[in-house]
C-alpha cells in the first residue's frame, strides 16, 4: 500500500513539473504573431490625424518662430518667420510641408535686418498638421537645422467675431484686453485700435519680442485715447499682442 502511494505521488509530481515547464516555455517563447517593434532613430515618428505635435528642434542662435510650435490656427499664416540672435547668411532656407508636399511659396527671404528669415504660404493649402524644417547659415558658411510644427483648422473661424464686408472696424483696448480679441474681416478692411485704459498699450505683431511676423502691424506706445490703424490686404491669420502685457493681452485678425 505504501509503495502504491509513493509511486502515485512521484507520478503526480512529474505531471505537475511537466505542465509547469510547458507553461514557462510558452511564456518565454518568441511571439511569432506579434513580434516586438523596432524603431530606427533616424526616422521621423509618424504623426496621427489628431495633430499630435512632435518635440521641436532648435538650431544654434534660434530665438523664436511664428506660428508658434503647437499652435492651431483658424487660417493659413501669411508667412512663416523664424528669428535668431545672429546674422543669417546665404544658404538659409525654410521648408513647410503637409504630408510631404511643399506648401511654401517662392524663395526663403532673409530680412534686411538679417536676424529673421521668412517664407510665404499658399493660402489655399488644406487643414491639417504642418512641419517646418529650416536651415540657418552663418557668414562662416556653417549651417544648423531645426524644426517645429503647427496646424490649420478653419472650423475655429466660427469662434471669431464676424465683421466681414465692413470697410472699417474698431477694436478697443480696455481692461487690459482687446475687444474683440479674435476678429474676422474681409481683405481691404481698415482696423483701428483705440486705447481706453489709463495705462500704455501697444499693438505688435507676433512673435514677442521680435515683432517680425507682419512688420506693418507694430504701433508706438499708445496712451489713453490714442489710436492706431492698419489696413489688411492679404488673406490669412494675423496674431498679435500688447508688448507691456504680452502674457495676458493677445489678439488675432483673420482676413478672408
Amino acid at each position: 500500500m505504501n509503495k502504491f502511494f509513493l509511486l502515485g505521488g512521484i507520478s503526480l509530481l512529474a505531471i505537475v513539473s511537466f505542465v509547469g515547464w510547458q507553461t514557462l516555455g510558452q511564456k518565454n517563447a518568441p511571439d511569432t504573431q506579434n513580434p516586438p517593434q523596432t524603431f530606427d532613430n533616424r526616422q521621423t515618428p509618424t504623426v496621427n490625424n489628431n495633430n499630435q505635435f512632435q518635440t521641436p528642434k532648435k538650431s544654434a542662435h534660434y530665438e523664436s518662430n511664428t506660428p508658434a510650435h503647437g499652435a492651431t490656427l483658424a487660417g493659413v499664416p501669411v508667412n512663416v518667420v523664424i528669428d535668431f540672435n545672429f546674422d543669417l547668411a546665404k544658404g538659409s532656407s525654410i521648408s513647410i510641408t503637409y504630408h510631404g508636399k511643399e506648401s511654401g511659396v517662392g524663395q526663403t527671404l532673409i530680412d534686411s535686418n538679417p536676424l529673421a528669415m521668412r517664407r510665404n504660404m499658399d493660402p489655399t493649402t488644406p487643414d491639417g498638421l504642418y512641419t517646418v524644417n529650416y536651415k540657418a547659415c552663418w557668414a562662416d558658411e556653417s549651417c544648423h537645422d531645426g524644426s517645429f510644427q503647427f496646424a490649420i483648422d478653419r472650423s475655429k473661424a466660427s469662434g471669431f467675431f464676424d465683421m466681414r464686408n465692413k470697410k472699417e472696424v474698431t477694436v478697443s483696448l480696455k481692461n487690459t484686453a482687446f475687444n474683440h480679441q479674435s476678429l474676422r474681416v474681409s481683405a481691404g478692411t481698415k482696423v483701428t485700435w483705440v486705447n481706453e485704459d489709463d495705462v500704455v498699450h501697444t499693438v505688435n505683431t507676433d512673435s514677442h519680442p521680435a515683432h517680425s511676423y507682419f512688420t506693418s502691424q507694430n504701433s508706438r506706445n499708445l496712451q489713453k485715447s490714442d489710436e492706431y490703424s492698419v489696413t489688411f490686404e492679404k488673406v490669412g491669420i494675423y496674431p498679435y499682442h500688447c508688448t507691456p502685457h504680452a502674457g495676458i493681452m493677445t489678439g488675432s485678425i483673420l482676413v478672408e
